[in-house]
């Protein structure tokens, strides 16, 4: 729906907005207009294209061109929007060598030559694209943008060279890159030429993602068609506008193609949250703080661990002997008791500037699974973890915790991103498993968990796993195959539930404690095992009688593991990892043989390095 604008002498109404006839191919697509009638005197009023109410011009820019009555976002200008998101005065625009071709003497109602002339007049713009450098909050970034109103936002030559020059130049400076998108498709006037500039800048951003470079897209209304299936849904971080439309074809091809009824919010942001391809739906007013948390996290700057190793004091507990003896059913209760800090409980009490990503990229967003990027005293890191929840509502939502397929999908997603950004991971456990649905099983749970935990053995940055509740089977290890894996003391860790095994082996669901002091659960036997390298120690009551307790002392041990872990490099992370859990099950003598082949391995791989680096 596009604004309307009213002059406020006489009864002329203008909509000036653009449409995908210019080349883009997004049938049904609304315009994206933004003209404006304007009295003589100086005076605006607009009709809202969402609510239709009056809106006075003048208020409605200086709110960022949204109505503050139902929320709608209008279409801003390529100037407006780099207004809207960078400092003042740090804007430089990118030098692009101008494509000003004519592939195939395109004519249907008038010469392509002829459209590109009057685009050109009514915007002011060479293309439908520019790139610039700039900060945000400080923080270098380059951006670049697209405008719906030169035919449609279509990807054509020039866009697609503005895109990877654009793309070029963070690669050459190391620069974050953000890319704000508003297009109708590929542009059919220049034929296959525009086709093959998916590719190129797919390709580009192939480049970015090799050397570790942050991409974000923000995805405006309506981005379809070809952009929508290259750059704009290839970042790292896909943010859009509330009410914003991203799809491949258009509604109306998709209900004549097809003739199916289709949900009123279709290709929506909030279609696209709740199916896993959106990270973030951010309304404008806040669009500035998102990006800016976002790259000053991905900046990897170290500036709250100290490089030398610091020690966790009488935070962890790494001698079983120095833990009393208890019941493990005692332990179980006290695991699953409701008042216990949840993972966004303690994302909120000990991590700073954290934004969270969402969905699968595939079809949904998991809410028993939560993940995204902050900072633990001062150092970036990426935070994934399990969600239960205090209430019954809480619980229904997040699904009492357990895991579908794309929760661990999604969690596979960020911890890729944190191994290409050079981040330190951390999970949080509290699951009694991954769940056992008929959905689960046709999105092939059995596969999310164990590709989560083949990604987990290779990654390349320091992971720290700490189960905080319930470590329930599977579910539990595809984010516990870490380098350093801790658990709090009243926590438990085991291969089924203490009624499960009951309900197998002895018959009796009724049969759970004697089934959790077999399976020793509890957090004293499984550090005498060495499952887990140390216990997390608890308030007097518990981590729920003292919250904020419990949530200075994890703190303090994941500090103290991440500095133990970040001076170590790659090969020696990754190859200590796995012969961490190459281990398991082995008898003694032969684990130590196998401990001491793996650190020869490492030493030599070590001095190799050296010795090329020296060359």
């Amino acid at each position: 729906m596009t604004i309307e604008a009213v002059r406020t002498e006489g009864s002329t109404v203008r909509d000036r907005g653009g449409d995908a006839d210019g080349g883009g191919h997004a049938p049904g697509a609304r315009s994206a207009g933004v003209g404006r009638g304007r009295a003589e005197a100086g005076s605006s009023w607009l009709l809202c294209g969402g609510c239709r109410t009056m809106i006075y011009g003048r208020r409605f820019d200086r709110a960022g061109r949204v109505c503050a009555d139902c929320g709608w976002h209008a279409p801003m200008t390529i100037d407006q929007r780099l207004d809207l998101l960078l400092d003042a005065g740090s804007r430089r625009d990118i030098e692009v060598t101008a494509i000003d071709g004519d592939p195939l003497e395109f004519v249907d109602s008038k010469p392509y030559p002829d459209r590109l002339r009057a685009a050109r007049a009514a915007t002011g713009l060479h293309d439908a694209a520019v790139a610039v450098r700039g900060t945000i909050d400080g923080n270098p970034a380059v951006v670049v943008v697209m405008d719906f109103r030169f035919l449609g936002g279509s990807l054509g030559a020039a866009v697609g060279e503005v895109f990877t020059r654009g793309a070029e130049v963070a690669l050459r400076e190391r620069t974050p890159l953000i890319t704000v998108t508003a297009s109708g498709g590929a542009r059919m006037q220049e034929g296959a030429i525009a086709l093959m500039q998916m590719a190129k800048t797919s390709q580009a951003l192939g480049q970015l993602d090799e050397a570790g470079i942050l991409t974000v897209s923000l995805i405006t209304d309506p981005t379809f068609g070809g952009v929508a299936a290259s750059f704009a849904t290839l970042a790292d971080v896909i943010i859009a506008e509330p009410g914003a439309r991203l799809g491949f074809a258009g509604r109306r091809v998709i209900e004549q193609t097809i003739r199916q009824v289709l949900p009123d919010d279709f290709q929506t942001a909030e279609f696209l949250l709740t199916h896993g391809v959106v990270d973030i739906i951010s309304p404008r007013a806040e669009l500035r703080a998102t990006l800016s948390r976002l790259l000053s996290v991905s900046s990897r700057r170290e500036d709250g661990i100290p490089r030398q190793p610091a020690r966790a004091g009488g935070a962890v507990v790494t001698d079983h002997e120095q833990l009393a003896a208890r019941d493990p059913w005692e332990s179980v209760r006290a695991a699953r008791r409701l008042g216990r800090p949840t993972t966004l409980d303690y994302i909120g009490m000990i991590v700073e500037d954290f934004t969270e990503l969402r969905g699968d990229r595939m079809s949904a967003d998991c809410p028993a699974i939560v993940a995204g990027l902050g900072r633990l005293d001062g150092v970036p890191v990426v935070v994934i973890g399990t969600q239960k929840g205090h209430t019954a509502d809480e619980l229904r939502h997040r699904n009492f915790g357990l895991p579908t397929p794309a929760g661990y999908r999604k969690s596979a997603r960020v911890m890729r991103l944190a191994a290409k950004l050079g981040l330190p991971v951390v999970t949080l456990i509290d699951t009694a498993g991954a769940y056992p649905g008929v959905e689960a099983e046709e999105q092939a749970q059995a596969v999310a968990i164990a590709e989560n935990l083949r990604l987990m053995a290779g990654l390349a940055v320091p992971v720290v796993a700490v189960v905080t509740g319930e470590g329930g089977s599977g579910g539990a290890l595809a984010l516990a195959f870490a380098d350093r894996v801790l658990m709090l003391a009243n926590a438990v860790y085991s291969v089924i539930s203490a009624e499960g095994c009951a309900s197998i082996l002895w018959k009796d669901p009724a049969a759970a404690p004697r089934a959790a002091a077999a399976l020793r659960v509890d957090s004293r036997e499984l550090l005498r095992l060495h499952i887990v390298d140390g216990v997390v120690v608890e308030p007097d009551g518990g981590a729920d009688a003292d919250p904020q307790r419990a949530a200075a002392t994890l703190r303090v041990a994941l500090r103290a593991a991440l500095a133990d872990l970040t001076p170590l490099d790659q090969m020696t992370l990754v190859t200590r990892r796995r012969a961490r859990f190459r281990q398991f099950g082995v008898p003694e003598t032969d684990a130590a043989h196998h401990r001491t082949d793996e650190t020869d391995e490492t030493d030599e791989a070590s001095h190799s390095e050296e010795e090329g680096a020296t060359r």
